[in-house]
């Protein structure tokens, strides 16, 4: 499975959760999470897709998890599509 089919899976998961799902690609900001996912009850969780087997964390991508935990926001790594429905359900 690529990486791509998990990023399309949470979308799905989260459009039907009545959320939003929101692509980041900054030109700056090299190694940023992929997605930005914004739930009911003002939840925002930043969301970086891995493909299932083999998918690894860059030392950047370390980096912005720290700095965004740092700072008080929600920050996943999300593997597989079980991982993505977990995520949701944990933050509906």
């Amino acid at each position: 499975m690529r990486e791509a089919l998990v990023e399309k899976h949470l979308g799905i998961l989260v459009d039907e959760s009545g959320g939003m799902c929101v692509k980041l690609s900054p030109m700056n900001y090299v190694g940023i999470p992929d997605r930005m996912v914004l739930l009911p009850g003002g939840r925002l969780i930043f969301v970086e897709c891995k493909k299932p087997k083999g998918g690894k964390i860059g030392k950047i991508q370390g980096w912005w998890r720290d700095k965004l935990i740092g700072l008080g926001f929600e920050h996943r790594y999300v593997f597989t599509k079980d991982e993505a429905k977990q995520l949701v359900e944990e933050f509906t």
